[in-house]
């Protein structure tokens, strides 16, 4: 079994910074690939970034040159270093897990952006 709780939500203004955890625990490793998503309210899941058991990485185009995701992989953390912050980025913010073809969900951590 697999789970995943995300922290380091809050409240912080326009120019901001946040920095997202996600802690998994159970049966993954290094290899599976991570990821976060957000679901702002009224709006569909939306992916921001992900990393693969490489750290390759990937951005959605709203959030590149501002977001960066990492991982430790001994400590089976994900992170998500969030700058410049916009209102726009206001939203519920979703770590994931690929576990060889399931995706694992934690239960997301609220991030506001006041303008």
């Amino acid at each position: 079994q697999v789970q995943l709780v995300e922290s380091g939500g809050g409240l912080v203004q326009a120019g901001g910074s946040l920095r997202l955890s996600c802690a998994a625990s159970g049966y993954i490793n290094r290899v599976n690939p991570m990821g976060w998503y957000r679901q702002a309210r009224g709006n569909e899941r939306e992916l921001v970034a992900t990393i693969t058991s490489s750290s390759n990485t990937n951005y959605a185009d709203s959030v590149k040159g501002r977001f960066t995701i990492s991982r430790d992989n001994a400590k089976k953390m994900v992170y998500l270093q969030m700058n410049s912050l916009k209102p726009e980025d206001t939203a519920v913010y979703y770590c994931n897990v690929n576990h060889f073809g399931t995706i694992y969900w934690g239960k997301g951590t609220q991030v506001t952006v006041s303008s």
